[in-house]
């Protein structure tokens, strides 16, 4: 009985689902897709000249091949173009300009929780840099918290402790050296850290 009364409505709704759906799909499929192939082929000589530390050519590129910055222009929606924000983050904080560094990192996400956590502790490196020591520990602490592992966490930790002892913080300090001491002991940053 309700569908006899509401037939009209129904089929309207389900229309509406299948052109959502379908456009999607075909965003996907028929925009997307092509994009990234495309993008992947070009970002090889930013990534080299990236390995390289060559950063202005990363970000700018060489005059025949991209970098870094026309990716994110061109391929912005792609995953590629995604990456990209990453790479220009790191080169501009090698080259010094931490605004445009925190501007780029800031884009960037990943489902790789180590990756990510190496973003936000560049975020962090960036504001101490800049002297903005409360934004960077509070970075150096997201980058610690976030996908917990042996490598990189005691290494944001270590950071965030020496932060908050220039900002004569000592007990959060000595928190972070604590937690470095008990949990993360086979760590590099452990084998000092009764001196902390």
């Amino acid at each position: 009985q309700y569908i006899e009364n509401n037939q009209k409505s129904l089929l309207i709704i389900l229309l509406a689902i299948i052109v959502i759906v379908g456009t999607f799909w075909g965003y996907r499929k028929l925009y997307i897709a092509p994009m990234e192939k495309e993008a992947k082929s070009q970002i090889f000589a930013a990534e080299r000249y990236f390995e390289q530390d060559s950063f202005r050519l990363a970000l700018y590129g060489d005059g025949n091949y991209l970098g870094f910055l026309d990716i994110i222009d061109s391929y912005g929606p792609s995953k590629v173009g995604n990456l990209a924000q990453y790479y220009a983050g790191i080169s501009y904080r090698g080259l010094g300009e931490y605004d445009e560094a925190i501007k780029h990192l800031k884009r960037f996400s990943t489902s790789d929780r180590m990756v990510a956590s190496v973003a936000f502790g560049s975020i962090g490196d960036c504001y101490v840099q800049m002297g903005q020591l409360q934004d960077g520990v509070k970075y150096y602490a997201r980058a610690a918290k976030h996908g917990k592992n042996n490598f990189t966490t005691p290494i944001y930790l270590m950071k965030a402790g020496q932060v908050y002892e220039e900002l004569g913080k000592y007990s959060e300090a000595l928190k972070v050296y604590e937690d470095i001491k008990k949990n993360f002991s086979t760590s590099t940053e452990a084998r000092e850290i009764e001196k902390y």
